[in-house]
C-alpha cells in the first residue's frame, strides 16, 4: 500500500510558511473564506514565480499536499518537502506513485495543490495539463482556483530570483466549481470536455482577480 504524504507534516509546512510569507512580503488574502471547511479540495494556482506555492502554502486556510515536480528534490530539500507532506512527480512519465498518492489525499479528506499549467510560465492558465481534470473527476473534488499577483512583476534588489523584499503579493482565492459533467465518466472524452470547463472556469477567476487588486 502507497504510503500516505504527512498531514501533520503538511499543516507544519503552513505554519513555516505563514512565517517565512509574511516576514518577507506583504500577502494580500482574498476569498479564503472561500475554501471549504473540511472535505476533499483541489487548489488550481497559476505559477509564474518560484514562490507561488510556498506563498499559496502559507496563506491557505486549510494545510495543502502540492504535487512539484522531481527536480525540486534535491539535497536537503528532499527530505524536508518530504517532510511537510508534499508530493514529488515525475512530469515525464505517467507516475503512477504520484497519482495514487495524490488521490489518496483527496480520499482522506486533505487539500491537493496543482499547478495546472505544469511549469512555471505567464500564470495565465493558458496551457492546461490533463492532470487537474483526471483528478478532479476522478475524485469528485471541487477545484477552487487560486491566482496569485505579484510574485513576478519585478525582481528583487539583494537577491534577483525572488520578488522584492516587502512588497505586496496578492492571493485570491475564487468560488469552488465541479469540473466533471455529474456523470462520473472518466474517458478521454470526458476528461477533454473537463479539461475546457476548467479552462474557462480559472480564465475567468484570473481575469476577476485582475480586475479586483488591479494588476
Amino acid at each position: 500500500m502507497t504510503e500516505l504524504p504527512s498531514a501533520r507534516g503538511a499543516e507544519v509546512g503552513r505554519r513555516i510558511g505563514v512565517g517565512l510569507m509574511y516576514g518577507l512580503w506583504k500577502p494580500r488574502v482574498l476569498g479564503a473564506w472561500k475554501v471549504p471547511a473540511s472535505g476533499p479540495v483541489i487548489l488550481a494556482v497559476n505559477h509564474s514565480h518560484n514562490i507561488d506555492g510556498p506563498m499559496v502554502m502559507g496563506v491557505a486556510p486549510r494545510p495543502t499536499h502540492f504535487l512539484i515536480k522531481k527536480e525540486a528534490f534535491v539535497g536537503p530539500l528532499d527530505p524536508f518537502l518530504t517532510g511537510i507532506g508534499q508530493l514529488k512527480v515525475d512530469r515525464d512519465t505517467t507516475d503512477r506513485t504520484a497519482i495514487t498518492r495524490a488521490l489518496g489525499v483527496l480520499d482522506d479528506g486533505g487539500v491537493l495543490g496543482i499547478f495546472p499549467e505544469g511549469t512555471r510560465g505567464e500564470g495565465d492558465f493558458a496551457s492546461l495539463r490533463a492532470g487537474l481534470a483526471y483528478f478532479a473527476v476522478r475524485s469528485g473534488a471541487p477545484i477552487v482556483p487560486v491566482a496569485v499577483l505579484g510574485s513576478s512583476e519585478r525582481p528583487g534588489r539583494l537577491i534577483k530570483a525572488l520578488p522584492p523584499l516587502r512588497s505586496r503579493v496578492d492571493v485570491v482565492f475564487g468560488e469552488p466549481f465541479e469540473a466533471g459533467d455529474g456523470t462520473g465518466r472518466r474517458t478521454r472524452k470526458a476528461l477533454d470536455e473537463a479539461t475546457g470547463r476548467i479552462q474557462k472556469q480559472l480564465a475567468a477567476h484570473l481575469e476577476n482577480a485582475r480586475r479586483l487588486t488591479r494588476r
